[in-house]
């Protein structure tokens, strides 16, 4: 699955090997690093690549890669605010991305380029919010690797500020315990539409500590259930950050399959506000207006095509008719498109977007 080519770069292809083929991802965040500290960084990953490559081919072959790569890496743009830099090198192509997703290091050589390395080689960030709620009182904290963020939001925290909502005749219940519940549900109403309000702000998923009854009520009217990923019973209201943390270890070992949840709520969230293109057509459109900030498609999923009479328009390729300068796989093309103008890319489970054609995008507006 190779980079995009232009038409003119695969008819040259036809005659010359393409090989070798090097691609060399990253981090790269001139903002917090010194500038000879990430040019020292490149050095040693240019050095393994020709040491490789040397190894490994004739040097008629190898000596052409290497002298790309290196004038590539003496003319990179250290003044970005990008956070991982990705580069593509052959006889014959180079390719940079500077990318706004950070990055683990990882250096390729072989026959073809894998664009969906990029994504492979983005670093997981765990981030979610836990909810924190007892009888009388809530926090939100948006959560990470290395510590929780107290959220603070314009709704009173404690169950005693909604008394005075409560309705003149269930004020006056005999019926403590009834009066209890009814004010509960009014608290814990209130603080349900402020979550909504920060979902938007994070769209996380979110994890709910409380008491049983609490979590039980809670369940009974939140409109967000479908960002809420796990109810966690007990009080931990009074809890230090290390005893939460504690809490919710084993909840974060299965991370994949939380943040696949958290991208189809996103994914929804976007079709409401009429920001999501999905089937394989549309997506390409999107894409090559650069019209796009996070890209969902399945893991396997692939679409052999051919360019219409526009750039923004791709059909599906009939491979009997043998075309030596078709698109083998659309879907690379779209992932490169949409890493090239700063948005991110998420894969999902086979089937996780069949409703979708397989492959989704959220644009910016």
């Amino acid at each position: 699955m190779r980079a995009h080519l232009s038409k003119e770069e695969q008819e040259v292809i036809g005659a010359v090997r393409y090989q070798p083929e090097v691609s060399i991802i990253l981090p790269f965040e001139p903002v917090l690093s010194l500038k000879n500290e990430l040019q020292h960084q490149l050095k040693i990953a240019v050095g393994k690549v020709e040491s490789q490559l040397l190894a490994n081919y004739p040097i008629e072959k190898a000596m052409p890669v290497v002298i790309r790569l290196k004038n590539l890496t003496r003319n990179l743009n250290f003044n970005t605010r990008k956070k991982g830099l990705a580069i593509f090198v052959s006889p014959i192509i180079e390719k940079v991305f500077y990318l706004d997703i950070p990055v683990n290091e990882k250096i390729v050589i072989g026959e073809s380029f894998e664009i969906r390395d990029l994504v492979y080689c983005k670093k997981q960030l765990i981030q979610y919010l836990v909810l924190q709620l007892s009888g009388e009182s809530s926090k939100m904290y948006l959560g990470n690797c290395s510590k929780f963020i107290l959220i603070k939001s314009n709704l009173p925290q404690n169950i005693h500020a909604y008394e005075r909502d409560m309705p003149e005749k269930v004020g006056n219940f005999s019926d403590q315990d009834k009066h209890k519940e009814v004010l509960l549900d009014n608290f814990l109403h209130h603080l349900d539409q402020g979550l909504t309000l920060i979902l938007k702000a994070y769209p996380l998923p979110v994890f709910v500590m409380g008491p049983e009854k609490v979590l039980g009520h809670f369940k009974k009217i939140t409109k967000n259930e479908k960002s809420l990923v796990q109810f966690i019973h007990g009080n931990y209201l009074e809890a230090s950050e290390t005893e939460i943390r504690e809490v919710m270890k084993s909840y974060l070992n299965d991370w994949r399959e939380i943040k696949e949840r958290a991208s189809l709520l996103q994914l929804e969230q976007a079709m409401s506000e009429n920001k999501l293109e999905f089937g394989i057509k549309q997506v390409w459109k999107k894409a090559t207006h650069k019209n796009c900030r996070l890209l969902l498609v399945e893991k396997d999923f692939v679409y052999p095509a051919h360019q219409g009479s526009q750039p923004d328009s791709i059909y599906k390729e009939d491979l009997s008719l043998d075309n030596p300068f078709y698109i083998k796989d659309a879907v690379d093309d779209i992932i490169e498109k949409v890493l090239a103008a700063g948005g991110d890319v998420e894969f999902v489970n086979n089937e996780a977007l069949k409703d979708y054609g397989h492959i989704a995008l959220i644009r910016f507006y």
